[in-house]
C-alpha cells in the first residue's frame, strides 16, 4: 500500500506538515528511501553538493535523515545539540539546516536569531513532536523557513528542502541583480557645475510626484540615466521601469509594443502579447525620442494618458492603467509642434515638468570628475587596474567639444583603457574623432577656468552683450549667467562698447 500523508495546518505562506503513516508499522524514519529521492540524486549527480546541517539529538532520527539526504546527493553536517549547531555554522558554510525544536541544551527558537544574523540567506527548517499554531507562528517570525510536525515522510522533507533551496537561489539572484544594477548605475548629477546642480534641484523636487516629465537634451547627454534615477527615487521604485526608444520602430511595430495585441489582431499575431504599458503597471514608462513617434499613434497615447485606460489591439476589453510617464527627446518639441510633426495636445500632456540636460560643452568643469569616474569603473571592468590617467590627458579632454556628450566621453575612455600600450593613458591614446572648437583658436594651453570664461565671453560678444539671449545660447538661466559673469569678472559695459 503506498504511503499517504495529511496536511493539517496551514499558516500564511508556511505549511505545517503533520504526516501520519497509514501503512504498516515498519514505515518509520529512514525505513525506505522513496524512488523520488533516487531520481533527484541522478539529476544532481553532476552538480556541486549542497551541505545540510542536521541538528537532532535522537541518534536514530539523525542517522535516518543523514542516510536519506546523502542518498539524494546532499552533504550532511550532523549536530546533536545547540552548541554543535553553532559550531557547524562557524566552521562551514551550510546551504540549509534541519533542526529539531527541542535539544538537550536549549531550543531551536534560541538559535534562530543568532543563525539568521550570521547566515541570513540560509533556510532553517524546524521539526517538532509537539507542534502548535502559536509555536509555528513564533518560529516563522524568528526566521524559520518551514515548521514541520513529526512524524514526517522523507519525501516531504525532500520537497520542503528543495523548495527552500530554490527560494534561497532566487533570493541570492535578486540580491546579485540589485547589486549589479547599483554597480552599473550612473549618478546623473556627477559634477559641480551650476548647470548640473540646477538639474539636480529640479529632479529632486519632482521625483516624489506622479506628474509626467519631459527631459530634453542632446544625444548622449544622460536623459535615460536621469529618467531611471527619477524612477528609483519615486514612490514607484519597487515597480517596473520600462523604457522604449520610439525612434527604433515603425508605426505598426511601435503600436503593438506599446499596447499589446490579441491573437488574430493582424496577420502574424498567433499569440497574445502584453504591451509595455501593461508591463509597466504601477511603475514608470520611459519613452525615449518621443518626437519620432508616428502621428497616428500620438492621439492613442494621449487618450490613454488622459483616461488611464487602454485596449490591446484586437481586444474589446478596456483595462485600467496606472503608470508614470517620463518622455525624452533630443529635438525641440515646440518646434516640431509648429511644424505639425508633433501634436500640441500631447506635448502639453507630457511636458508638465520639463528638465533640460545640458550638453557637456556647457559644463566643462565637470569633465575631469566624469573622466576619472568612468576611467576607474572601466579599468576595473577590463582588469587594467595598473593604468593611470595623466593630467595632460585630463586637460586634453577638458578642451574638447564632445559632440557626443557623456556617451562619447565614456566610449573614448573605454577604448583608451582597452588599447593603451603603456602604464599611463596619454592624449594620443584618446583618438578623438572631431576637431575641438575650443582648441581651434590656439587656446588649448588655457586652464579650465580660462576656457569657461572665454566660452561665456564669446556668447556675450555674439549677442552684443544681451545677457538674456546669451544665457539662452549657453543653455543657462539669466541669474546663473549673471553669477558666472560676476565670478569671472566679465563686464557687460565693456561688451557694449
Amino acid at each position: 500500500m503506498p504511503q499517504q500523508f495529511e496536511i493539517t495546518d496551514v499558516i500564511c505562506h508556511v505549511v505545517t506538515v503533520h504526516v501520519r503513516f497509514l501503512q504498516s508499522p515498519q514505515s518509520v524514519w529512514g525505513a525506505r528511501i522513496p524512488q523520488w529521492g533516487c531520481d533527484q540524486a541522478h539529476v544532481r549527480s553532476n552538480m556541486a553538493k549542497k551541505s545540510i546541517v542536521i541538528g537532532e539529538d535522537d541518534q536514530a532520527i539523525r542517522g535516518a535523515l543523514s542516510e536519506f539526504l546523502e542518498s539524494i546527493d546532499y552533504e550532511v553536517i550532523p549536530a546533536m545539540n545547540c552548541a554543535g549547531i553553532r559550531e557547524a555554522f562557524r566552521n562551514s558554510s551550510p546551504d540549509a539546516a534541519i533542526l529539531d525544536y527541542s535539544l538537550p541544551d536549549g531550543t531551536a527558537l534560541d538559535l534562530l536569531p543568532q543563525l539568521k544574523q550570521s547566515h541570513p540567506s540560509v533556510p532553517l527548517i524546524l521539526l517538532t513532536g509537539n507542534g502548535s499554531v502559536p509555536l509555528a507562528v513564533q518560529a516563522i517570525k524568528e526566521g524559520a523557513e518551514q515548521f514541520l510536525t513529526k512524524p514526517v515522510e522523507m519525501a516531504a522533507i525532500a520537497v520542503v528542502l528543495e523548495r527552500a533551496l530554490k527560494n534561497q537561489r532566487n533570493f541570492q539572484k535578486q540580491l546579485a541583480g540589485k547589486a549589479r544594477e547599483k554597480r552599473e548605475s550612473v549618478d546623473p548629477f556627477l559634477g559641480t557645475s551650476s548647470a548640473i546642480r540646477e538639474v539636480a534641484e529640479q529632479a529632486e523636487r519632482v521625483c516624489l510626484s506622479h506628474c509626467p516629465i519631459l527631459i530634453s537634451g542632446e544625444t548622449g547627454s544622460g536623459k535615460g540615466v536621469l529618467a531611471k534615477w527619477v524612477h528609483d527615487q519615486s514612490p514607484r521604485a519597487e515597480e517596473p521601469f520600462v523604457d522604449l526608444n520610439c525612434a527604433g520602430f515603425g508605426r505598426e511595430l511601435l503600436e503593438t509594443e506599446l499596447f499589446g495585441h490579441e491573437v488574430g489582431a493582424f496577420t502574424g499575431a498567433v499569440q497574445r502579447k502584453m504591451g509595455l504599458l501593461e508591463v509597466a503597471q504601477r511603475g514608470t514608462v520611459f519613452l525615449d525620442e518621443i518626437g519620432d513617434m508616428d502621428l497616428q499613434i500620438q492621439p492613442k497615447l494621449l487618450k490613454i494618458l488622459e483616461e488611464k485606460r487602454f485596449r490591446r489591439l484586437g481586444d474589446v476589453q478596456e483595462r485600467q492603467l496606472d503608470v508614470r510617464l517620463i518622455a525624452a527627446s533630443h529635438e525641440d518639441l515646440v518646434q516640431l509642434v509648429q511644424q505639425k510633426k508633433f501634436r500640441s495636445d500631447l506635448y502639453f500632456r507630457v511636458s508638465t515638468v520639463v528638465i533640460r540636460m545640458p550638453p557637456l560643452r556647457e559644463r566643462l568643469e565637470d569633465i575631469p570628475i566624469l573622466a576619472r569616474y568612468f576611467f576607474e569603473r572601466v579599468a576595473v571592468d577590463l582588469g587594467r587596474l595598473h593604468l593611470t590617467l595623466s593630467d595632460q590627458t585630463i586637460e586634453t579632454m577638458a578642451t574638447y567639444s564632445w559632440p557626443g556628450n557623456i556617451r562619447e566621453l565614456k566610449n573614448v575612455i573605454e577604448r583608451a583603457v582597452l588599447l593603451a600600450a603603456g602604464e599611463t593613458i596619454r592624449p594620443k591614446d584618446l583618438h578623438l574623432e572631431f576637431k575641438s572648437e575650443v582648441a581651434v583658436g590656439g587656446e588649448s594651453q588655457l586652464t579650465l577656468r580660462e576656457i569657461q570664461r572665454l566660452h561665456i565671453q564669446k556668447a556675450l560678444d555674439a549677442e552684443r552683450g544681451n545677457v538674456a539671449r546669451a544665457a539662452a545660447r549657453l543653455g543657462l538661466t539669466r541669474s546663473t549667467l549673471y553669477n558666472k559673469m560676476k565670478t569671472f569678472g566679465i563686464n557687460t559695459l565693456r561688451i557694449h562698447n
